[in-house]
């Protein structure tokens, strides 16, 4: 389609800030993206329909959409300022800017602005879907800005994205060493995170339908990278928050100290795992181990302490992506000398609660054949009862009562892990047995491109922790005796699949699978290298670079070096690429450009193509034919005409000196046109000296 230039500008200005607008669309209100896509939509329909013409916009217009958007961001945010009200704002105007744009400096405003929101994205994310689209943006505003400072002419737009995409790989260089030897140091690099309204993820308590929500939540919670020996997905038990109070309906967190020794309240046996975790932000002040670690894991930045109850936590909410290594024993006993307040805490029962839960358990207790049964023995029986007694595992069991464990014991006899768990420790602390629900993850799926396992919310899981004499605590997970399919790789659970991705899976069965494989691959590369380089590996680097105590200091000098190397380098690629230029037309093309200038010449068409000598000098016969007389003017057209002509026979002439008689030739056009008072005079110049 043969567009107009004016009308081809402005659609593609209107493109490239609808790009910008959209990858906000996720984490903004409905509305905002609504009223970016109207404005923008509007504005291009009046940019088709005026043709080239200018597009008049009544100032009255402009102030009443002014005047809806910053009323919207308030009735939102209450606020002008903050990320998610000033975003919000900002990007309505860039939308409105846009709509009135009809001069160069508008456009340079609406560059500026489309940069600032661009660089706004990275406050709500830095995944690499982000940081692609983030580059296309930046390529998009820098064909709009070099557009604009090509006036003349129709300058291909296969062109412009040539000598934008060549303007991104010079500036490559300075951001590498930007991003690897500039200092982070806080609070440039350790500025809090606002709260998020609400995260996926598991949470300080437990309601039956907690973790069932999570289940087809296929976002990552974290990566695991196995150094050495792996354990099987029977044993991969994330450990998160340790739920003891129980008020009927919910199972939350109780205050238990911190242990000042790990390793001594801790016995274990066998060889340790060792492994790296890169933990998603999720708002919450825990770390995720493998059960049991018996030291504390090795992350910057944080400090981390055990609870009583095993669990790790750091001094403060993990609001970004870390990483951290860590060692567990899959074989441990803890608890053996646990107090009577701890024990007394995993036996409390809220009142009038689960009563055919309370008199099964009496019932248990009492049997003939349990007279003398120790705690282990009832804890089997119970087992025994969930394996036999018809139950079943189900994501979707329907809404439960109040009585949690009577629901699921004699009515239901289905649930989820929430559902299996809650009940199974009712039950026990009902046989006097003391019994505590863990939440975490369990399992994970192993990628096999890169070898490290996914751990996604899908895995979220809910186990037991049952007290037993001489034992201490022990793991019970009541869902592996009910659905032993769900502790292993193949039993983990997905997504329904949708129309796209069931006919793509019709044709290839194995496509879909290795497509998100080597795509969280890649992922899981940008997390570590990118997001995850932090102050500690800057150092490391330096140190591998040869510094033995690096320093913030260390890092400007390097830096600074490091800039002032690449000038050099610059200066001397383009000295050496301008000698490789042929000097003739390197000093026509500085002529033409200014003649052009001065108005004596019109612009080439196309743009790229470059008159020679002789129609430069038909242009200025030209020029001085249909202008009125001005005796200054004419002897300056004159003296360039003459300077013309002599470079044309030093090009196209037969040479009448040597080559070095031709280049001293070349070189006294090239100080003739470099001379202060640029053209130079004619011979017969009264002027001249």
């Amino acid at each position: 389609m043969n567009l107009q230039r004016t009308t081809r500008d402005r659609l593609l200005l209107v493109a490239v800030v609808a790009w910008i607008c959209a990858q906000h669309a996720f984490h903004l209100p409905f509305w905002s993206g609504i009223g970016c896509g109207v404005l923008l939509a509007w504005c291009a329909h009046r940019i088709w329909r005026a043709a080239g013409r200018p597009l008049r916009v009544p100032r009255w217009g402009l102030l009443l959409g002014l005047a809806a958007v910053t009323a919207a961001t308030l009735l939102n945010y209450h606020t002008l300022f903050g990320k998610e009200a000033g975003v919000t704002f900002l990007l309505m105007l860039l939308c409105l800017k846009t709509f009135e744009t009809t001069t160069r400096r508008d456009i340079f405003t609406v560059f500026f602005l489309g940069f600032f929101a661009q660089l706004c994205n990275l406050l709500f994310s830095q995944s690499l879907v982000s940081a692609l689209g983030m580059v296309v943006g930046v390529l998009g505003l820098l064909v709009v800005l070099i557009n604009a400072h090509m006036p003349a002419g129709r300058p291909a737009l296969t062109h412009l994205l040539r000598t934008a995409a060549l303007l991104v790989a010079w500036g490559a260089p300075v951001m590498l060493a930007l991003f690897m030897l500039f200092p982070r140091l806080p609070p440039l690099w350790g500025l809090p995170t606002a709260t998020p309204q609400g995260h996926s993820g598991l949470g300080r308590d437990m309601r039956v339908g907690n973790i069932a929500e999570l289940a087809l939540d296929t976002s990552i919670a974290l990566r695991v990278r196995f150094q050495d020996t792996m354990p099987t997905p029977q044993e991969m038990y994330f450990r998160g928050p340790v739920l003891t109070h129980f008020d009927g309906r919910r199972w939350t967190q109780d205050n238990v100290p911190v242990l000042a020794h790990p390793a001594q309240s801790i016995a274990v046996s066998g060889s340790p795992v060792r492994y790296q975790v890169t933990l998603q932000a999720n708002q919450s002040p825990w770390l995720l181990v493998l059960d049991a670690a018996a030291e504390a894991p090795a992350i910057s930045a944080y400090t981390a302490a055990l609870r009583a109850d095993l669990q790790w936590m750091v001094n403060r909410p993990i609001n970004n992506m870390v990483r951290y290594q860590a060692s567990s024993y899959v074989n441990f006993r803890y608890g053996l000398d646990a107090n009577q307040a701890e024990l007394r805490a995993a036996l409390a029962l809220p009142a009038r609660h689960d009563p055919r839960t309370l008199a099964w358990a009496q019932t248990l207790r009492h049997d003939p054949n349990n007279a003398h049964a120790d705690a282990k023995t009832l804890m089997l029986a119970v087992l025994l009862q969930l394996r036999s007694g018809g139950y079943q595992y189900t994501l979707s069991p329907g809404l439960y009562g109040d009585d949690i464990a009577d629901t699921f014991w004699f009515d239901r006899k289905a649930g989820f892990c929430e559902h299996i768990a809650s009940a199974f420790v009712i039950a026990m602390r009902a046989l006097q047995i003391p019994a505590r629900v863990v939440t975490g993850y369990q399992g994970g799926e192993r990628n096999p491109v890169d070898g490290v396992w996914t751990v996604r919310q899908s895995d979220a899981h809910a186990w037991a922790e049952v007290w037993l004499p001489g034992q201490g605590w022990t793991r019970v997970d009541p869902t592996a005796i009910l659905a032993p399919e769900r502790a292993q790789a193949r039993g983990r659970l997905r997504e329904p699949p949708g129309f796209v991705s069931d006919a793509i899976f019709s044709v290839s069965p194995g496509f879909l699978d290795t497509t998100r494989s080597a795509w969280e691959a890649l992922n899981s590369r940008w997390n570590q290298w990118v997001l995850n380089y932090t102050e500690d590996k800057q150092q490391d680097l330096l140190r591998q670079l040869g510094f033995q105590t690096p320093n913030w200091q260390t890092l400007v000098q390097l830096l600074a070096t490091g800039m002032a190397g690449m000038a050099l380098v610059s200066a001397l690629w383009i000295r050496w690429s301008q000698a490789r230029t042929d000097p003739w037309l390197r000093l026509l093309t500085a002529a033409h450009k200014r003649l052009q200038k001065g108005g004596w010449v019109a612009a080439a068409t196309p743009p790229a193509t470059l008159p020679p000598p002789g129609a430069l000098v038909e242009a200025l016969k030209r020029h001085v034919a249909t202008t009125p007389g001005n005796a200054r003017d004419a002897l300056h057209i004159a003296g360039i005409i003459d300077w013309l002509q002599r470079l044309e026979r030093w090009r196209y002439a037969a040479p009448a000196q040597g080559r070095l008689g031709q280049r001293a030739a070349l070189a006294k056009l090239g100080r003739e046109f470099h001379r202060k008072r640029w053209p130079p005079r004619t011979p017969n110049d009264p002027r001249a000296p």
